[in-house]
């Protein structure tokens, strides 16, 4: 091809790459997207929480057990 066509050509394809996105609504709220990072961080604590409170009553139930026999 000549050059004479293949430039225009060439500047028209990358003056279309160069589109700005459309912002969204202002009057709808973004949606949330760090919903699943904040369960997969809380699960561990949780456990941990369930597994601390456990241990925390595991003397008392023993000394139960002892005072039962």
């Amino acid at each position: 091809m000549n050059i004479r066509a293949v430039l225009p050509l060439a500047t028209l394809l990358a003056l279309a790459g160069c589109n700005r996105p459309v912002p969204p609504a202002p009057d709808k709220p973004p949606e949330p997207q760090a919903g699943a990072l904040r369960d997969a961080m809380q699960q561990p604590l949780d456990k941990a929480k369930a597994a601390r409170e456990t241990l925390e009553k595991a003397p008392d139930t023993r000394a139960a057990d002892e005072a039962e026999r």
